[in-house]
């Protein structure tokens, strides 16, 4: 342990950056295989501290600790390849604040969260509901 104790070596950590989280969301989303890497080009990618209260509100959430990440759009099952005139971009949310408390609690690795995180709410984007998603994650490899 470093000279000054317990206080000085806890007080050189800091926790992993908004910038810090979409780098990982940006290795993440290199990292696809194609074709699915060509399909969500166009799928932005955000980082945000917690889902706005309206977020929240709409999916009858009450902790925002409670929600990792949102996909916001319309999925290309239900025409949103290419979006129309005046449509806003697909976009994928992850929110740092519940990404770090999950991981806090867990032993899977901040890279592996976000991944899996961002591969779930891509996921909707190719019009996979949650159900689905679960099925698949529960599948065996």
């Amino acid at each position: 342990m470093a000279q000054g104790g317990k206080d000085d070596f806890w007080g050189r950590r800091e926790a992993p950056s908004l910038d810090d989280i979409e780098a990982l969301a940006a290795k993440a989303l290199e990292a696809l295989p194609e074709p699915f890497r060509a399909l969500a080009a166009e799928v932005q990618c955000r980082v945000a501290e917690f889902p706005e209260d309206a977020v929240l509100e709409d999916m009858g959430i009450e902790s925002p600790f409670d929600l990792l990440g949102l996909f916001e759009g319309i999925g290309m099952t239900e025409d949103g390849a290419a979006p129309y005139t005046g449509q806003m971009p697909n976009r994928v949310w992850l929110y740092r604040r519940p990404i770090l408390d999950y991981w806090a609690e867990h032993t899977d690795t901040l890279e592996d969260i976000v991944t899996h995180v961002l591969v779930h709410e891509i996921g909707h984007h190719f019009g996979l509901s949650d159900d689905d998603m679960y099925a698949i994650d529960d599948a065996p490899d």
